[in-house]
């Protein structure tokens, strides 16, 4: 086997790297390298390798087999009579060309990432000449996470497009007629991290000293949430199983974690009675 770059530098990621940040790195390199845009005598290659390193890395089974055993479990050469270490022999690729008659070493393009220099905002056709058309869909935050159902306009003819709850920027849906790659908005309150969702919730000082109950907004309904007497700045607070849904699960229980984190929110102005108080308590 000929000598291959280390998947992790090819990304220009660690090794402890999330699937975040794993996809950031691979849309950054992807775009700058994408022979449909950078002309270089290099971007064929640059771009295959790129889409090999991402296409194992971001696979939790493959990930596991590189960093056990480096490449080998990815070399052809070794497919002959030899399995690889889950007893099927090397992983296979497969490429699919929006263009048409495209072949870039046989590796595919996880996100079709052609919508993000083609076409620009909103529903649009991302490349002339492909077999199939091929669209990006905007959606809100929170339908994605929910599911729901878009309808759109395709030359001329109005279609009904149902979103998988669970839906992430860069999944791709096939139809009989065209292709959908969905871009997810973001939102103002939640964050997200592959199926966990993390949220910023303030509280007051007095609150977090004397401890009680406050009110925050999850992805499904407000919750009423204990706060413990004592509580610091920063404490993060777990609600197991009340993320966002596992796409690649059969089961719709599958979800991810909600994390909350408490920010203290501390008085910009007091009255004379509450620094008499809070004098007395300093002395106490």
């Amino acid at each position: 086997m000929a000598t291959k770059r280390d998947y992790y530098d090819i990304l220009g990621v660690s090794k402890n790297a999330s699937a975040t940040e794993l996809k950031s790195a691979y849309r950054k390199m992807a775009l700058q390298w994408h022979p449909d845009r950078n002309k270089s005598a290099e971007a064929e290659t640059k771009f295959k390798e790129i889409n090999e390193a991402y296409q194992v890395l971001s696979d939790a089974q493959k990930k596991q087999a590189y960093d056990q055993f480096g490449h080998t479990p990815f070399d052809p050469s070794t497919s002959s009579g030899q399995a690889g270490p889950f007893g099927g022999g090397p992983f296979q690729y497969t490429y699919s060309s929006s263009g048409g008659g495209g072949d870039f070493g046989g590796f595919s393009d996880p996100f079709e990432i052609f919508e993000q220099f083609f076409g620009g905002s909103g529903f649009g056709q991302s490349r002339r000449g492909s077999r199939k058309p091929h669209y990006s869909l905007h959606i809100p935050f929170l339908t994605a996470v929910r599911g729901g159902e878009e309808e759109v306009e395709i030359e001329g003819r109005r279609h009904k497009i149902k979103i998988p709850a669970g839906t992430d920027t860069g999944t791709h849906l096939r139809f009989s007629e065209f292709d959908v790659t969905f871009e997810v908005a973001s939102d103002r309150y939640f964050r997200r991290d592959g199926s966990d969702v993390y949220i910023e919730h303030p509280i007051t000082f007095t609150l977090a000293i004397l401890g009680g109950e406050t009110t925050v907004k999850t992805l499904d309904d407000n919750l009423k949430l204990k706060i413990r007497a004592g509580t610091q700045p920063g404490t993060m607070v777990r609600l197991s199983g009340r993320g966002i849904r596992n796409l690649r699960s059969m089961s719709s229980s599958d979800r991810g974690d909600f994390y909350i984190k408490l920010l203290i929110e501390m008085p910009s102005k007091l009255s004379r009675k509450q620094k008499q108080l809070l004098e007395e308590f300093e002395k106490s």
